[in-house]
């Protein structure tokens, strides 16, 4: 049923709850799982220059240590939850609108199932500030699973 799950992940612990989800899934159908760090190239910018926006877009971070040390921390932490379950997990970095980046990498990968965390916004806070998972479930025709982090409190 699943053959190829990816997992978005910025690092945060609501990441974190889809990763234990995803990896559960991919046990179950011994599906190859890929994980994804994407940099928000809109947010960054403001304080780049366009060739290091575009390195960035390519996932390629070239002196920007602290980007790429995030990036491989959050993409790692996953590899190392999988690999702890005897699953390799592919990491990738990317930059761009997060959630377009997402949809792509899904289409282009042919990702089955993209596994993501939501904050559980709601209201205005939502509709002022937007969500990447919400914009995912737009922006693809991929099956989407959110995993909320008030469902798991």
């Amino acid at each position: 049923m699943y053959e190829r799950i990816l997992i978005p992940t910025d690092g945060s612990e609501t990441a974190e709850l889809a990763v234990e989800e995803a990896l559960d899934i991919a046990e179950k159908f011994d599906a190859e799982v890929y994980t994804l760090y994407v940099v928000d190239t809109d947010a960054a910018e403001l304080s780049l220059g366009t060739e290091q926006v575009e390195r960035i877009r390519s996932g390629r971070f070239g002196e920007m240590e602290e980007l790429e040390a995030r990036a491989r921390e959050a993409t790692e932490h996953v590899a190392a939850r999988g690999r702890e379950r005897g699953i390799d997990v592919a990491e990738h970095f990317r930059g761009g609108r997060p959630h377009d980046v997402i949809a792509d990498f899904a289409e282009d990968h042919d990702v089955d199932l993209v596994v993501m965390g939501s904050h559980g916004r709601s209201g205005v806070r939502r509709m002022l500030l937007g969500s990447v998972t919400e914009r995912v479930l737009r922006s693809t025709h991929r099956s989407v699973l959110v995993v909320d982090e008030r469902e798991v409190e």
